[in-house]
């Protein structure tokens, strides 16, 4: 290990307990701590420093592990958290989401017996973290006549993640993902304008902006010989406007570039009610040569209906389903069903956050076309591509290609 880490053992059996210190002492984390119960654990941390890490059983007497991680949660303790437990992989997952959603830094949920493999894995996670980290700031709001005023100075820049294929580590695309260059406030995310910019009217003419600045690219990368799509977000809002599908097309055609390498991308619960207008804009768009791919799938209630009423042309299927998919029985089930779907009515399946090798492998043995996320590439600006390719072409090769297998398209 790079790095000395404490970590405190909550773990009401002795046997278990002692097991635990043997392999964190093993691998060379020092105990700092002990305890039976989230009721002694919380006690004892009143009277010692901060451990970096807690590994916390969940089924226990007194206080359980849940009830302890709720106590770190409400309190704003700063420590990392490792559950263990010997029950279903179906619990352990509920919890390590609950944790997800406290703000607590989650580095693993770990089935028992406790190996040492899996804590090395779930250690290599750990990055130190504050107190001020836990606590709930609000988030930043800007204004509509902020917006206005960005969209006129053209404060909008783009980024683009990578689309790979699984089996062979080709760039297939890349999403466009919109970013705010603001001159005071840095760099500001989409999640921080793009409701302000529906309420008020503004999202059309965000979507041309970023729009305009992903086409710009696609003839760039394609004047240079790389012939990929280009995926853009598009509002729910926008989808309702009769002209839309007009607009789109046309600034495509100015930018002389075959719709069929534009993806527009909607998320699922975007296209869930009644949504005639928004149903008739991507029927249109669709006979217009335009790619259509359904975001975020498997979040919302109605995915058959979605794909049943829409003519998708792609499947996205949602981190919260690929993240772990190798250690949870239950994700892996729930993608190996969206795979098949997508192969049953012709869509290209594609799986969104993918970290992990492992879950890549499993991605490879159900079918899945192709995968975005850290893995093979982080987003970057659009200059940055062309550089990054090049100094990865032969890691996206070695990562991708199956086992015994040579590359096939």
């Amino acid at each position: 290990m790079s790095q000395s880490l404490n970590v405190f053992i909550v773990e009401d059996s002795l046997v278990q307990r002692m097991h635990a210190v043997a392999i964190c002492e093993d691998i060379g984390l020092t105990v700092i701590g002990e305890a039976s119960d989230g009721g002694e654990a919380l006690l004892l941390l009143q009277t010692m420093d901060l451990p970096d890490i807690m590994l916390i059983d969940l089924e226990m007497p007194g206080m359980d592990g849940i009830q302890l991680i709720q106590e770190l949660a409400h309190q704003s303790i700063p420590v990392s958290v490792i559950v263990s437990s010997a029950k279903e992989d179906a619990l352990i997952a509920s919890v390590e989401t609950m944790l997800q959603a406290y703000g607590l830094p989650v580095l693993g949920a770990i089935k028992k017996p406790l190996t040492k493999p899996q804590l090395d894995k779930a250690l290599s996670h750990f990055k130190p973290i504050t107190k001020d980290q836990l606590q709930i700031r609000p988030e930043l709001v800007m204004a509509a006549s902020e917006i206005t005023k960005a969209l006129i100075e053209h404060q909008f820049i783009a980024y683009f993640q990578p689309k790979i294929s699984v089996n062979t580590g080709v760039i297939k695309g890349v999403e466009t993902l919109m970013r705010w260059q603001h001159p005071e406030k840095g760099l500001v995310m989409p999640s921080q304008f793009i409701a302000i910019a529906e309420e008020h009217g503004l999202i059309n003419e965000l979507t041309m902006e970023i729009l305009d600045l992903a086409l710009q690219q696609c003839r760039h990368w394609h004047e240079r010989g790389l012939k990929i799509t280009v995926a853009v977000n598009l509002s729910m809002l926008s989808l309702s406007d009769s002209n839309f599908a007009e607009q789109i097309a046309q600034k495509v055609a100015e930018f002389n570039i075959d719709p069929a390498y534009i993806i527009l991308e909607i998320t699922e619960t975007a296209v869930m009610g009644d949504v005639g207008d928004a149903l008739g804009t991507l029927a249109r768009l669709r006979l217009k040569g335009f790619g259509l791919s359904i975001d975020d799938y498997g979040t919302g209630f109605s995915s058959m209906q979605q794909l049943s009423r829409i003519p998708f042309t792609e499947l996205k299927i949602d981190r919260s389903f690929v993240d772990g998919a190798h250690l949870k029985p239950h994700l892996h089930a729930i993608l190996a069903s969206a795979i098949e779907i997508s192969k049953k009515l012709n869509l290209k399946s594609i799986a969104e956050g993918v970290e992990d090798l492992d879950d890549l492998i499993v991605l490879q043995q159900l079918g899945c076309d192709v995968v975005q996320g850290y893995l093979t590439a982080k987003p970057m600006p659009g200059d940055e591509l062309l550089p990054w390719l090049k100094a990865n072409n032969q890691r996206l090769r070695e990562l991708c290609t199956p086992t015994g297998n040579s590359p096939t398209e």
